[in-house]
């Protein structure tokens, strides 16, 4: 069966018709010839087919475009602004080497604006401090913006491999933009 549906990628209402079976990542590539997010394993564990949709970091291989008819969708090559300066992710990857190969590249960098996001809007991770000397005994994790160490920036972008080992290089980059 297919369907007709509407995306918004990287800032441009895009129409097309799918088999209601077909992926997000397969409807940007192979529909829509949008090819920042890469096809990696196809099954959500490395994350290079990684986008925001709606503001928040998604793997586009393991949802169906069907079921986000309407939605905004930006990849790493729509978060640059359209004066054609770099995102400042991107402008701190490159000066970071953050990269080698690249394939993982344009998953990373979206991940890490999402990821930046969630931080900011004082969601935890795992590694998250325990709230300490606000009066709570509970344990709970205080609210507010994340601070961003090394080791909560790479447990927050552990979905994102990179089989280059390009970790530090990556990290770096993400610290010094959520510095800014």
């Amino acid at each position: 069966m297919e369907s007709h549906l509407t995306l918004r990628v990287d800032g441009e209402a895009r129409s097309l018709t799918v088999d209601t079976r077909t992926t997000l990542l397969d409807a940007l590539r192979d529909r829509l010839s949008v090819t920042s997010p890469k096809k990696g394993c196809d099954h959500g564990q490395c994350g290079a087919c990684t986008v925001l949709l709606d503001g928040r970091r998604v793997l586009s291989c393991l949802i169906l475009a069907v079921a986000h008819d309407g939605a905004q969708v930006t990849t790493a090559a729509g978060l640059a602004p359209e004066d054609g300066e770099l995102h400042p992710l991107q402008r701190a990857f490159l000066d970071h080497d953050g990269f080698q190969c690249g394939y993982c590249t344009p998953g990373q960098i979206c991940s890490a604006a999402g990821m930046l996001d969630e931080a900011s809007a004082g969601h935890p991770s795992l590694v998250t401090p325990v709230a300490d000397g606000d009066g709570r005994s509970d344990g709970h994790v205080r609210r507010g913006p994340a601070a961003l160490g090394d080791d909560e920036i790479r447990e927050r972008m552990s979905g994102n491999l990179c089989r280059c080992g390009a970790y530090v290089n990556i990290v770096a980059a993400i610290r010094e933009v959520s510095a800014q």
